[in-house]
């Protein structure tokens, strides 16, 4: 039998997407939950969604506001390793009806954005779907089931918890399955921006975000 010509294969990531998932429960009380679920809701694509657009602004939820800074200052540090401030800039709260879920999307004029899970989440939970490819792909070369990893999917799940958020790249395209219980599912979504100076005086590349 031929020995294998090849030998001493070593396979490493190049880059990758990162999120981040963080229990905030500590920071919502039942009295904002409350607040939120009865906040104005109108027709949105798929679903429902606060006609407030910028619901961290309440006072009613500073407390809840503060705790999702504190994680995207984590983001921030660890993860992406800057110095400027990662700020939330819209925020909102949604509502699934049964069997309804919400399309494939990603978040323009956005650095990070997040999900935040502030109350029960019916069963079965549904599923947020991220997708790696953000356009038509004509030749799609599919792993075998059992081949599947970080390398060659281009789908991957998270199932969300309560009291927890979710921060991910704006870029990312991701959507959320249908509710498949007969109870509302429930979140607050945000997007963020970036505060600070980016680039270099001296190579007249610097740019002051305030």
């Amino acid at each position: 039998m031929r020995a294998m010509a090849v030998e001493n294969v070593d396979i490493q990531p190049l880059f990758a997407t990162p999120f981040m998932r963080a229990d905030l429960s500590s920071a919502i009380t039942q009295k904002q939950v409350e607040y939120i679920q009865n906040l104005p809701m109108i027709r949105n694509r798929d679903n429902m969604i606060s006609e407030d657009l910028y619901i961290f602004r309440h006072p009613e939820l500073k407390s809840i506001a503060d705790a999702v800074q504190e994680a995207l200052n984590i983001y921030a540090r660890t993860i992406m390793g800057i110095s400027q401030t990662v700020y939330v800039t819209q925020s909102w709260a949604l509502l699934n009806q049964p069997n309804v879920g919400m399309h494939s999307h990603a978040h323009s004029n956005s650095i990070l954005s997040g999900s935040l899970y502030y109350c029960d989440l019916p069963e079965p939970v549904s599923r947020v779907f991220f997708d790696r490819h953000t356009t038509y792909q004509q030749l799609e070369i599919r792993p075998d089931p059992d081949k599947a990893n970080l390398y060659n999917t281009s789908v991957n799940t998270i199932t969300p918890r309560k009291g927890e958020v979710l921060l991910f790249p704006s870029s990312v395209n991701h959507m959320i399955e249908q509710n498949g219980s007969k109870d509302l599912r429930r979140a607050i979504a945000f997007n963020t921006f970036i505060r600070g100076k980016l680039g270099d005086y001296r190579d007249v590349s610097e740019l002051d975000l305030v």
